[in-house]
């Protein structure tokens, strides 16, 4: 099979340097080259016409019987999936935008391609047991082409003969015998004598338009995107073989990760523009229907020169937000009253979340001096509740990441031009993993048995793990943060790892300056090692058992009545965070609503003061009592 693996890169490296099919052949629709036509469907590893046709990870299709063959994918555990413990390595390794090793389970049947294939058979084949004896007759025209020889210099020479059919009909029995190599050049087409020539030649062009036309109106009701209902533009097929526009995945990728059609998980990165298009598919789309690609971008253009949000997104400066995430605002400053009333007057419903640089940390050069951090969140209106005197209640979700290229103001409020901030893709995920863990896995010698294992050479499924039980054992000890009315707001602990992070930083009452590294981290595996990392500091410091202790053992009445206000505030403010309690107003009201002497008094104080409200000064007096000493 390596034979064959060196001799199939041999062949698609000559394909691509004499007669691949480029755009401008495939739009020309020059019937006078019909062996073209017919490569569109050919194996590029057997030749054949495909059969149960596989989409690969780098965007060609093979036979289902022309895979090569698989072997065990040793350390790597995330994404668990059915097979991803199975691989290979391609034959197009080092060409293209091929990395080289694939998984399995990202090599599903191309449902689109099945079907184009069938068109092909159905209008192409006849009764292909009962082939005429084509190099018997005196009147066959004859094919002569090229094929280069991995062992040799010199071209070797083939022919064949086809009898009264057209040229397209007769190369589709040529390729499904194998007889017509997918890497045949310099291919010529010779009528039997020159008396019937040109008979012979308006003949076969006329069966070949005839056949052409029927093959163009069928493709065509199979080539449209379930999403846009348009023809389809730089196709892109999921793992589960079904075919959409690229910006149609990525549309459907800001809501939800299930496929349109069959509902399964997509399980692809949000990095859609750095998926390779399904190749096949782009050629048939590009040969047949030229005209209306070339129409389809050219309106695509001058709808995002009108109306490309990113170029001008406005900017909400005030907390972190995650991705996948709900954020919790309540809108009363006039400038943010103006741009949320635009933000969801426009349809879009889109706007940006970056946090007040509050250390004056350096920012990019381009960006120059700014309030807010440079990396951020879009956001996406769900809810927006306009109360009578002006101000809004919204609740608004996390779409992706952006990193701010240029800001500006606009009537009181900052817009910037932006850039979209993505993942490695599955598989550089997948090889950072083993990369990793393959360095780590000798132990060291001098390293004592109970020293904690670097998070480096942690498998990305073990510092998922690891965190999560960090998050039971802070479950168990009774941790506010960890409420039902919290879990409520933010959903249950996810089990999948690419979540998990957004969840945990959304919920973890730490500073803001600490989570913000986790929001420029380009891997799931990065932002796992962040997340460990928290739970590893803040398990060593011990910090969630005292202040749990406090409530458990107080007798006083105020303070076990303090504690479930807490985590209603929480969830009354954006977010929670390491002051959830940043308004005096809150906390005035809830100390005044219960009659308590100094020394409870001193208790609430002492309580709030462990989730580090820094407004103790605020707290000026509970009505008929002296305040508390602070």
């Amino acid at each position: 099979m390596e034979s064959d693996a060196a001799q199939m890169t041999d062949q698609v490296s000559h394909v691509e340097s004499s007669e691949m099919p480029s755009p401008e052949e495939h739009g020309a629709r020059d019937l006078n080259v019909p062996h073209l036509v017919i490569r569109l469907i050919q194996c590029q590893h057997c030749s054949h016409p495909l059969h149960a046709p596989l989409r690969l990870p780098c965007g060609n299709s093979v036979c289902r019987a022309c895979l090569p063959p698989v072997r065990p994918r040793m350390g790597i555990t995330y994404p668990v999936a059915e097979g991803r413990e199975e691989g290979f390595t391609c034959y197009w390794e080092g060409t293209n935008n091929c990395v080289g090793e694939h998984c399995v389970g990202d090599c599903g049947v191309d449902v689109v391609l099945c079907n184009i294939v069938g068109i092909f058979q159905e209008e192409l084949a006849w009764d292909m047991t009962a082939t005429e004896s084509r190099d018997q007759q005196d009147d066959a025209r004859v094919v002569r082409w090229k094929v280069k020889q991995p062992d040799t210099k010199s071209p070797e020479l083939h022919n064949a003969h086809i009898t009264q059919r057209g040229w397209l009909q007769g190369l589709y029995l040529l390729a499904w015998e194998g007889r017509l190599p997918y890497n045949a050049y310099d291919i010529v087409y010779e009528n039997p004598s020159a008396s019937h020539e040109v008979a012979e030649q308006d003949g076969s062009m006329t069966q070949d338009c005839i056949r052409f036309q029927k093959l163009s109106d069928r493709l065509r009701a199979e080539l449209d995107c379930q999403v846009c209902y348009s023809l389809i533009l730089d196709p892109l097929t999921t793992p589960c073989g079904h075919t959409f526009c690229r910006k149609c995945v990525a549309r459907v990728l800001d809501h939800t990760d299930l496929c349109p059609i069959c509902r399964r998980k997509v399980g692809m990165p949000a990095a859609i523009h750095s998926e390779p298009l399904n190749n096949t598919l782009a050629c048939l789309i590009d040969h047949f229907f030229a005209d209306q690609v070339t129409a389809r971008r050219a309106t695509l253009a001058e709808e995002e020169l009108g109306g490309d949000q990113e170029k001008n997104l406005p900017l909400f400066v005030c907390t972190l937000s995650f991705p996948t995430m709900p954020t919790f605002l309540h809108i009363f400053e006039p400038r943010y009253r103006l741009m949320i009333r635009r933000v969801v007057d426009s349809g879009d419903g889109k706007f940006g979340m970056v946090m007040y640089n509050r250390r004056g940390r350096a920012q990019s050069d381009d960006l120059g001096s700014v309030p807010f951090m440079e990396y951020g969140t879009l956001l996406m209106v769900e809810r927006y509740e306009l109360l009578p005197d002006g101000r809004s209640l919204v609740i608004a979700t996390g779409v992706s990441r952006f990193k701010v290229l240029e800001a500006g103001e606009l009537d009181g409020y900052h817009v910037a031009r932006t850039e979209r901030v993505d993942d490695l893709s599955l598989a550089e995920e997948e090889r950072l993993e083993a990369t990793e863990t393959a360095a780590s896995a000798i132990p060291d010698p001098t390293q004592a048995a109970d020293v904690e294992p670097p998070l480096e050479s942690m498998s990305t499924q073990e510092l998922l793990n690891l965190t999560r039980e960090f998050i039971r054992k802070q479950r168990q000890a009774g941790a506010p943060w960890l409420h039902p009315r919290v879990m409520l707001a933010y959903g249950p602990v996810p089990t999948d790892a690419a979540r998990f992070p957004w969840w945990f930083a959304s919920i973890l009452p730490i500073a803001e300056e600490e989570k913000y590294p986790i929001l420029s981290a380009i891997s799931v595996r990065e932002r796992l090692k962040i997340s460990a990392r928290w739970a590893r500091e803040l398990e060593a410091r011990d910090w969630y058992a005292f202040p749990f202790q406090v409530w458990r053992n107080q007798t006083s009445n105020a303070v076990r009545q303090v504690r479930p206000l807490v985590t209603q505030f929480c969830l009354m403010t954006s977010r929670t965070s390491p002051r959830p309690l940043h308004h005096s107003v809150g906390i005035q009201s809830a100390v005044v609503a219960f009659v308590i002497n100094d020394t409870q008094c001193t208790h609430v104080t002492y309580a709030i003061f462990l989730f580090d409200i820094r407004v103790l000064r605020k707290l000026a007096y509970v009505p008929g009592k002296q305040p508390a000493a602070t």
